[in-house]
C-alpha cells in the first residue's frame, strides 16, 4: 500500500502531528509519499514527489488540517482517481473523516481498508470576455460571484439552460454543489442538501428585494451570471481559495464537472450524523 500525505503548514506548525504518523505507517512498512518541500522540512527527501506522482501513484491520499486544506487537495486530486481521507486539525472540520483524538485508530481502518468510497461531484466555472478569452476555475464545494472591496450591491442576471431567471441586486450570487450546500450557501440562506443528490443550489447573497430564494436545479443544467453593473470591482472565487477579478462584459457558466472527488468514509459514519454533530458544536446547542 502507498499513501500520500499532504500536511497543512499552518495546522501542524512543527510538523508534529505528520512525522508522528510517517512513524506509524513505517511500523507497519506502508510506504509514504510527500510533497518536496515537506519531505525537505522532515528530513525525508526519500519520500519526496512531484504532483504527478503523489496524486497518481498513491491508494489514498490523507489531508492534514481543516476543510480548506481538504478543499485545496481535494482540487488538485480532481483528475486523479485517488480518495481523499481528511484528519481535521482546524475549527469546524466538516469534510474531514477523523479528529486528531482518534486519528490512529481511524488509520488502522484505512490501512486495512476498511472504509468506503464516496463520490462527491464537483463544479466546473468558464469566465469569457469579448475578447474570446476564458478562464477556467473547478471547485467541490462553491462557486462565488460577489463584490469587490466597497460596500456596495451590483445587479446581475441568472440564466438557467439560456433561460432567463431574474434580475437581481445583491451582495453576490453562490453556486454550489450538494458537498457545498453547509458553506457559504447555507450562511447565505441555502438549504442543506444531502451530498448524494445530483442537483446544483442557486443561492443569491444579501438581495436586495423580498422574494428574492435559493434555486435547486438539475446536475445536467447549466448557469450563467451575466453581471450588468460596469463599474463595479466584482470577484469570482472557487472554493473561496482561488480569485479572479470579473471584468464588463464577462459572461460567466457554471456546470457539473466532469472530474469528481473521492472520499474515503468509515461505515460507521453518516452524512446526517455529521451534520448534527458539526452543526450543533458550531451553534453550542446540545446533542439530541
Amino acid at each position: 500500500m502507498k499513501i500520500g500525505i499532504v500536511p497543512n503548514l499552518s495546522k501542524d506548525l512543527d510538523l508534529q502531528l505528520t512525522r508522528d504518523i510517517i512513524d506509524w505507517f513505517d511500523n507497519r512498512k506502508v510506504d509514504i509519499l510527500l510533497e518536496e518541500e515537506i519531505a525537505q522540512k522532515i528530513g525525508r527527501e526519500r519520500s519526496g514527489a512531484a504532483k504527478e506522482q503523489l496524486f497518481g501513484s498513491t491508494d489514498i491520499i490523507i489531508a492534514l488540517g481543516g476543510d480548506g486544506t481538504f478543499l485545496n487537495v481535494a482540487r488538485q486530486a480532481s483528475t486523479y482517481d485517488v480518495p481523499i481521507f481528511g484528519i481535521n486539525l482546524g475549527h469546524l472540520g466538516f469534510l474531514a473523516e477523523a479528529e486528531v483524538s482518534d486519528v490512529y485508530t481511524s488509520l488502522e481502518k484505512v490501512v486495512a481498508g476498511d472504509y468506503q468510497v464516496e463520490k462527491r461531484i464537483m463544479l466546473e466555472a468558464t469566465v469569457e470576455n469579448h475578447q474570446s478569452k476564458t478562464q477556467e476555475f473547478i471547485a467541490l464545494n462553491d462557486i462565488g460571484i460577489t463584490r469587490g472591496p466597497f460596500s456596495r450591491i451590483f445587479t446581475y442576471s441568472i440564466f438557467i439552460n439560456d433561460a432567463f431567471v431574474d434580475l437581481y441586486s445583491a451582495d453576490g450570487i453562490v453556486i454550489c454543489s450538494p458537498t457545498g450546500s453547509t458553506g457559504y450557501s447555507l450562511s447565505a440562506g441555502g438549504p442543506i442538501v444531502s451530498p448524494d443528490v445530483d442537483v446544483l443550489i442557486v443561492t443569491p447573497v444579501c438581495p436586495h428585494t423580498l422574494h428574492s430564494r435559493s434555486i435547486v436545479v438539475s446536475g445536467s443544467d447549466t448557469v450563467r451570471v451575466e453581471v450588468c453593473d460596469n463599474n463595479m470591482e466584482v470577484m469570482l472565487t472557487a472554493d473561496g481559495q482561488l480569485g479572479h477579478k470579473i471584468q464588463p462584459g464577462d459572461v460567466i457558466t457554471i456546470r457539473k464537472s466532469s472530474c469528481i472527488t473521492k472520499l474515503a468514509r468509515m461505515s460507521d459514519r453518516n452524512f446526517f450524523d455529521v451534520l448534527r454533530r458539526k452543526l450543533s458544536d458550531k451553534w453550542n446547542y446540545k446533542n439530541i
